[in-house]
């Protein structure tokens, strides 16, 4: 289900280079990653930036603003979108610098419906 969930997102968002589905502690539960995502190593990327998420969640509660709902992290080489399912998971999508954010993002929000009952705890 998870894998068939994240090859429909590469599918439809123009200039994804792979999604993944990671846990809070930097491990991958799922991943589907295309040749150039493969080779530009974005699954260590993904768990790379979990620390990220992780700063970014307390920031929202020690301010008061709230729970993290998504993240975007540019870089030169590529865009990296997170989406929480749950405040232990949440799924990334890697994009080319050309890819299209706003339907990435759209997927995104697709699929954290879609697999919000999987993730609640």
């Amino acid at each position: 289900m998870f894998k068939e969930m994240l090859e429909s997102i590469i599918e439809r968002t123009e200039g994804s280079l792979g999604a993944l589905i990671m846990g809070t502690d930097g491990i991958a539960v799922e991943k589907v990653l295309g040749q150039a995502g493969a080779e530009a190593n974005l699954d260590v990327a993904a768990a790379e930036f979990t620390s990220l998420v992780r700063s970014a969640q307390r920031a929202g509660v020690d301010t008061g603003l709230g729970a993290l709902r998504e993240l975007v992290i540019s870089l030169e080489g590529a865009v990296m979108l997170m989406r929480l399912l749950s405040k232990d998971y949440f799924v990334v999508l890697a994009l080319s610098s050309e890819g299209n954010l706003g339907r990435g993002r759209f997927e995104l929000r697709k699929a954290e419906l879609k697999l919000a009952k999987e993730f609640a705890v």
